[in-house]
């Protein structure tokens, strides 16, 4: 074996150029090359790996460095991942905070595998002690109910196009009700996981729908469902029918079912892009000094929540409770 020559800097940037190129890297033989002892190859190794974190931080991109045991020596990992960096995960971290979604103790458990699995490691720290804080206070749901492998069976029936079966707690009077139902999609909104789904046109009971053998979904709150049971019946729906989760969460407010209605209102509050941002179909059709009007296209009564929760910035002029 030629002995290669050069100082520490030339022999880290030709190890790193034989791990680009898909060689693998034995200290032995590095060092018998390089003249030099196992542990100072070991330090080179290092060093790249500590330029690869930084990469990570930089720009997304998951470099590493692993070990083959079968081949004895160390190879680079280029799995063409992108990974999160550290703002990122911060921010996951702020949002999964603040969404109160889950008990604290899942809660706990997500932060701490989210920071390891992806922050890059120099800066794991860091963004454990900038949401410390808020983890230690954080307030669970009052349902405290577990839920996440129940939004799993949800999901791989959507998938499948599987009927599921549910026995659910509703929240007027709580009583619990059997629907058996064409799962449609899972939403998120204010706290809470939903079910969107179509009820079977044979299900009894139905007196108290506002929205019977109609094209809408109704609407479950998962964390209600006190029963879940995937049935092998399956139901067809053709593609250019299927239900289009982004177009329906663009006009439901508060996820309160209903039909699908035009609302028209005056808006002279402070912020409109607040309004808009809240209400994405919404469109301004008339702008003076005083405020905005507004028009928009929404599904429900969840509407007329909000138009309340507003006070004296709003004055509706069509749809809604004033319809």
């Amino acid at each position: 074996m030629e002995r290669m020559k050069g100082d520490k800097i030339t022999r880290t940037l030709k190890l790193y150029t034989k791990l680009m190129n898909g060689h693998l890297i034995r200290k032995t033989e590095e060092a018998e090359r390089y003249g030099v002892n196992e542990r100072s190859i070991q330090r080179d190794i290092d060093d790249i790996r500590s330029f690869l974190s930084d990469e990570t931080l930089e720009n997304g991109a998951v470099n590493m460095i692993v070990y083959d045991r079968g081949k004895k020596g160390y190879r680079l990992d280029q799995s063409n991942k992108m990974g999160l960096t550290s703002s990122e995960i911060l921010a996951v971290c702020k949002i999964l905070l603040d969404s109160r979604a889950f008990t604290k103790k899942e809660m706990k458990s997500m932060l701490e595998r989210l920071v390891d699995c992806c922050a890059p490691e120099a800066n794991r720290n860091i963004v454990g002690d900038l949401i410390r804080n808020e983890e230690f206070h954080y307030v669970e749901p009052r349902h405290k109910t577990t839920f996440i492998d129940t939004m799993w069976e949800i999901g791989l029936a959507i998938r499948t196009f599987h009927y599921i079966e549910i026995r659910y707690e509703r929240l007027k009077d709580r009583k619990k009700v059997t629907r058996k139902v064409k799962p449609a999609a899972i939403m998120f909104s204010e706290y809470y996981f939903y079910l969107t789904a179509f009820i079977d046109d044979a299900d009894e009971g139905l007196a108290d729908f506002d929205v019977v053998n109609d094209s809408f979904p109704t609407i479950y709150r998962i964390d209600r469902i006190r029963k879940l049971t995937v049935l092998d019946e399956q139901f067809n729906i053709p593609y250019s029918s299927r239900f289009q989760e982004g177009e329906f969460r663009k006009r439901v407010q508060f996820m309160y079912g209903g039909r699908l209605q035009r609302v028209r209102f005056r808006y002279t509050g402070p912020d409109v892009d607040a309004v808009l941002d809240r209400l994405p179909t919404a469109e301004i059709i008339d702008e003076d000094d005083e405020g905005y009007t507004i028009s928009a296209e929404v599904f429900g009564k969840g509407i007329d929540m909000w138009f309340r929760s507003q006070g004296d910035y709003i004055k509706v002029i069509e749809g809604g409770d004033g319809r």
